[in-house]
């Protein structure tokens, strides 16, 4: 894990968290159109961007801890987090476990209703060797992302998916005693994360606001970041 020098002291902070299969490089466009307004913040979790696989499994709880120890080696106390598909997942898991350490939570395309049935049919499109033979382009973009570790990282991420399926680490009551201002942010031609799903978790949370992204997908390098940066300021600001 490695920290993000400051830029400006005199500037409100703000973190960013990846998503599955993803990294800090993944967020490098977001980050781009949000530098003038915020000291940004990113890096990639343990067994992302070609850093070494744990032995252990994925877990949201796993991947929690390190956001604090983040925060704790960059020596802050408290920050607004955007977090993107798992990267809001674990938001959402640090705003329950530990809210002293987020002011605000902007969260996009996150799956919130994890089942058994969704679960397995998310992991079943996580099978390096189907991927190498039928789409080798995303293959090969994931060993650039990755490096040799993508396809150890793919059979993780999968596990983790089927874990959640089997016992998802948040719940309606997890919800419903998180207090901190959060946004849900939801693409309205998302095939991943249904609107349905972002709405019941928004009516759980006490004090949360809705965002429909019209045209928009579930990669994050397909969704308008100028527009996206300009809903996280807003947000922020508010």
């Amino acid at each position: 894990m490695k920290s993000v020098a400051k830029k400006n002291k005199t500037m409100q902070q703000l973190l960013l968290l990846h998503g599955a299969l993803g990294s800090e490089k993944s967020l490098q466009p977001l980050k781009e159109s949000l530098k003038n307004d915020y000291d940004v913040y990113s890096f990639s979790f343990q067994g992302h961007g070609g850093s070494e696989l744990p032995e252990n499994d994925f877990t949201i709880a796993g991947f929690a801890n390190e956001v604090i120890a983040f925060l704790d080696q960059n020596q802050i106390d408290s920050i607004p987090i955007f977090g993107y598909s798992m990267g809001g997942y674990i938001g959402l898991y640090l705003a329950k476990h530990f809210p002293e350490r987020i002011q605000r939570l902007f969260t996009l395309a996150t799956k919130l209703n994890w089942t058994i049935e969704g679960a397995q049919k998310e992991a079943a499109m996580l099978n390096p060797t189907i991927i190498k033979e039928k789409v080798p382009k995303y293959a090969s973009s994931l060993a650039q992302l990755h490096g040799t570790n993508w396809e150890g990282l793919m059979t993780k991420t999968a596990q983790m998916m089927l874990n959640l399926g089997q016992n998802p680490e948040l719940n309606n009551s997890d919800f419903e005693s998180i207090s901190i201002p959060v946004l849900l942010s939801v693409g309205d031609k998302d095939a991943m994360v249904t609107l349905e799903e972002t709405i019941r978790v928004h009516r759980k949370i006490k004090d949360s606001q809705l965002l429909v992204l019209p045209k928009t997908i579930h990669p994050i390098e397909k969704v308008d970041v100028v527009e996206l940066a300009h809903q996280i300021i807003r947000f922020i600001s508010n």
